[in-house]
């Protein structure tokens, strides 16, 4: 409804299509854009609920931790069936997935299906810059940047302006209060680490130990816990109004956002060349982080197609930072293409913000209650849970 209307403004002329049938949409297609919410919301209330249960507050848990664990889980089998699918029906299609656990989902696909060309579209990075731009009071088109890491947190490690850098600037604004308040989380690991990091406050809060071990670090930090519960009951009633409207012959502003997948079908199509950030397969990109980790870079588009850009390495510590979470990834997505069970329990035991709060035993309970909780939305082999002490323990037993 809304692409037609959208179409009709444009005069565009495009062609809408509406189809339940998955493969008759896929077939003959040069492009398929995904984004998908399996379980729907009453998943994600369950990712949250279960945790809080247990004592485990989190802020959006759609990437990491927890609940991006289980996210991953039950949304890898809809990745593979697709991909599967587009083997078949649309060889060469280039596949663009907007889902998240980003990383877990598109790691899945290039492992289990390589010749199925995927890369992992964010706004992290544009949202960033721009936000960086607001706070050293400069237009965002006057900054220039690079950076890499793993999607939700990659980190710009060159941030300049009119040639020169602008962290001195950015270092400064953060001790104005008024600005600190704005991106506590962010400013703070910029002040540990020494470069700014993509996404937001309060996604970084749940990526860490720092933030939300107890109370008093989540007010002096203003940590958000349970936003993307709030966000997704808003989204529900923002899609019913605008249908409402559309059905009334309301009219909306168009604006085109910041997001990559139009401008890299157009790219491929035209020949354009532009630069983007994408989640990709590590082929050595970033040096220091693990090889076939999915790692965010830039990523050359024209005519010709995708070709991420080699990067090097990262400053130590900054790989260091996102290591622990391509291991949690790894895992996870090993957990659910060889059917592991112990392997979610493994996931979940090598989180960094699960174990600054719980015990051993504490997590492997959430585990067990949030594999029964989503049941058939599992991976087979992975629906029922593995309960007893020895959680996680079987690979070493056998």
């Amino acid at each position: 409804m809304m692409a037609r209307w959208t179409s009709g403004q444009l005069g565009a002329e495009a062609i809408v299509e509406e189809h339940l049938d998955r493969r008759a949409a896929l077939d003959g297609a040069d492009f398929v854009i995904n984004a998908v919410q399996i379980g729907m919301h009453e998943a994600t209330l369950l990712d949250f609920e279960i945790p809080r249960r247990h004592g485990l507050k989190q802020t959006i848990a759609d990437s990491m931790g927890i609940g991006g664990i289980f996210r991953g889980l039950r949304t890898i089998p809809f990745m593979l069936d697709l991909a599967r699918e587009m083997e078949e029906l649309c060889p060469g299609a280039i596949l663009l997935n907007y889902t998240n656990p980003m990383g877990m989902l598109t790691w899945a696909v290039y492992k289990a299906h390589p010749r199925v060309p995927i890369a992992g579209l964010c706004h992290n990075v544009p949202y960033t810059v721009r936000e960086i731009s607001s706070y050293i009071g400069v237009p965002h088109e006057e900054l220039s940047y690079n950076g890499a890491g793993i999607n939700h947190i990659v980190w710009l490690t060159r941030l300049e302006h009119e040639g020169e850098s602008a962290y001195p600037r950015l270092f400064a604004a953060m001790e104005n209060p008024e600005v600190y308040a704005k991106d506590k989380v962010r400013f703070e690991l910029m002040r540990r680490f020494g470069y700014f990091v993509t996404e937001s406050s309060e996604h970084n809060a749940e990526y860490t130990p720092y933030f939300l071990r107890d109370d008093e670090l989540i007010e002096r930090y203003d940590v958000p816990v349970d936003e993307y519960v709030r966000r997704s009951e808003a989204n529900l009633i923002e899609y019913a109004n605008t249908r409402e409207k559309l059905l009334a012959g309301e009219s909306f502003p168009l604006e085109r956002s910041v997001e990559y997948g139009s401008l890299i079908i157009h790219s491929v199509v035209t020949g354009e060349a532009r630069m983007i950030y994408a989640s990709v397969e590590n082929t050595n990109l970033v040096e220091n982080l693990p090889r076939g980790c999915c790692v965010e870079v830039a990523v050359a588009v024209d005519g010709t197609g995708l070709r991420p850009c080699h990067f090097g390495e990262l400053p130590p510590q900054l790989a260091a930072h996102c290591a622990p979470h391509a291991a949690v990834q790894d895992v996870t997505v090993r957990a659910a293409l060889e059917g592991n069970l112990d392997h979610v329990y493994h996931a979940a035991m090598l989180d960094r913000h699960a174990t600054s709060v719980l015990s051993l035993d504490q997590i492997a309970a959430v585990v067990d209650e949030l594999i029964e909780a989503h049941g058939d939305a599992m991976p087979e082999g992975l629906r029922t849970s593995n309960s007893g002490a020895n959680r996680g323990t079987r690979d070493a037993r056998a």
